[in-house]
């Protein structure tokens, strides 16, 4: 089984601090937390990269040619047949 290296909350520093702490309080996609999770701590080596994919999410869930709930409707379905937790 493949293990991805990843940096917990309370060890970030830095702009990966700043970017966690943007996640916990909703960014991108307005859900407040008390943790990052997994499918963006996976991404903790590259904060470069992490920024980037979190902009992109948030255009993904924003109102354009779909609304939010059509988005959310079709991201369920395809990791339901993926047969993906995300």
């Amino acid at each position: 089984m493949a293990r991805i290296a990843w940096v917990e909350d309370e060890e970030a520093q830095g702009e990966l601090a700043r970017i966690y702490d943007r996640v916990k309080e909703g960014y991108p996609i307005g859900a407040r937390r008390d943790h990052v999770p997994d499918i963006i701590r996976a991404m903790s080596i590259r904060p470069d990269f992490l920024a980037g994919i979190l902009d992109a999410a948030r255009l993904h869930f924003t109102d354009g040619a779909l609304t939010r709930p059509q988005h959310e409707m079709i991201a369920s379905y395809v990791s339901a047949i993926n047969n993906c937790d995300y």
